[in-house]
């Protein structure tokens, strides 16, 4: 008797339970609940540019739900961002590691759309397959490879998802070979030596910036390509002195290059260093390295990582950075172009009017809007185009160490705000 008792009250608290579940599922949403859209961030978050980056589209995704949030065909609904950690550039991670993360993020958030995307070229031309597989569209903000326009464009039906508002090696080259030119013009050094991290970005950088400047008559003297976690650079500095070098071209990612320019200030080498050495825009780096970096050039990928003059875009998402985070946006690239990504992103989805990705791809290939880092348009390669006026394209920039401990910008021409000043021992 107990145990048929037991089986009937068992049975009732089954029914009883299933009655309440059924209940909530059917019963409506309080007024005014709405379901986030979600943005999915997939990205190597251990370094400073994965998490300038997260930053950066932090910033934007606060900025939009406070005022309102993003109108999908009519209804305000909030952007949830939701990350990940590729760990695509940590050395000796596999590109597969990488793979399965985006794909995790994909199908356990269920995103709507990317922002940023993963840092190292080589991972993120492979993650253009997931975007393809799951119509996923995407804007990319870190790696450089020109390699995702030739996808794009050769297979456009395929990676048609996937578009990119950061710089290219080919634009760094351009920028780095006109201010080569501008050295030359001013000082009449036309001898250079690229020292370079043994990545793609680097490789195709430097390339581009070698095959510019021998057009214009300019000497390659020698290169030195360094592999990732090196710390030692005076076997390769030596060798850029004994060759006659006048311009050292710089291009990494890696925060041991700070100890380049260390090197190269003790050592003083007779040759101009440019290019891209990101721990050194930190602002305690004049005290940090006791103004070792007096002279050294820095390009910074896109403004707003650091304000344009003439840009006032770039100098908002600027202060707003120092006031969100505390501190000035690191490194040379990131931040910024994750922040204008967000709102290309909601731009495009509102004038969609629906989540629907192929409807949001189409209203992205015909974006037009003004951001932190320039005017924002995409080319049938879906790449932003990048150049010298803020008004017709986005922009990158050079700063230069100074004294008494400022950086300055000092070209392109049109916005520079100091002339360039070479070390003591730079003829």
């Amino acid at each position: 008797m107990k145990g048929n008792t037991i089986k009937v009250v068992c049975a009732g608290l089954i029914a009883l339970l299933l009655a309440i579940s059924l209940m909530c599922a059917c019963a409506p949403k309080p007024k005014g609940a709405v379901e986030p859209v979600v943005f999915g961030l997939p990205t190597s978050l251990g370094y400073w540019f994965g998490v300038g980056a997260l930053n950066g589209a932090t910033m934007a995704v606060e900025e939009i739900n406070a005022a309102g949030g993003i109108n999908v065909g009519g209804i305000k609904r909030p952007i949830k961002l939701e990350s990940i950690d590729t760990r695509d550039s940590a050395p000796g991670v596999p590109t597969a590691d990488s793979l399965l993360a985006i794909e995790k993020l994909i199908l356990e958030k269920k995103p709507a759309a990317l922002v940023v995307a993963p840092n190292r070229s080589e991972v993120m031309l492979a993650a253009l397959d997931l975007n393809a597989k799951y119509k996923m569209p995407q804007i990319g903000t870190l790696a450089k490879t020109p390699a995702f326009q030739t996808k794009v464009t050769e297979s456009y039906d395929k990676y048609k998802y996937c578009f990119r508002i950061t710089t290219t090696s080919i634009y760094m080259g351009d920028y780095h070979v006109a201010l080569c030119k501008y050295l030359g013009e001013k000082f009449g050094f036309n001898k250079v030596f690229p020292i370079l991290q043994d990545v793609l970005w680097a490789r195709g950088t430097a390339d581009a910036t070698t095959k510019g400047l021998e057009a214009l008559g300019w000497k390659k003297v020698g290169e030195a390509v360094i592999p990732l976690g090196v710390t030692d650079f005076s076997m390769p500095l030596l060798k850029a002195k004994d060759a006659g070098a006048q311009v050292i071209p710089i291009f990494f990612d890696m925060p041991e290059v700070a100890q380049l320019i260390d090197q190269w200030a003790t050592m003083q080498i007779p040759a101009m260093p440019v290019g891209v050495v990101g721990p050194l825009l930190d602002p305690a780096a004049w005290e940090s390295y006791h103004g070792k970096v007096e002279g050294v050039i820095l390009h910074i990928c896109e403004a707003g990582v650091w304000p344009a003059p003439n840009l006032p875009k770039s100098k908002e998402f600027f202060n707003s950075y120092v006031k969100r985070w505390g501190k000035e946006p690191e490194g040379i690239a990131g931040q910024s172009p994750s922040y204008d990504a967000v709102y290309v992103m909601k731009d495009a989805i509102e004038r969609a009017g629906t989540l629907d990705p192929d409807a949001i791809v189409s209203a992205l290939e015909k974006t037009d809007m003004k951001g932190a880092i320039g005017r924002i348009r995409f080319g049938k390669d879906h790449q932003a185009p990048y150049g010298y006026d803020p008004k017709e394209t986005a922009l990158g920039l050079f700063v230069q160490w100074q004294k008494p401990g400022n950086k300055k910008v000092v070209f392109p021409l049109p916005i520079a705000e100091a002339n360039i000043v070479l070390p003591a021992w730079v003829k």
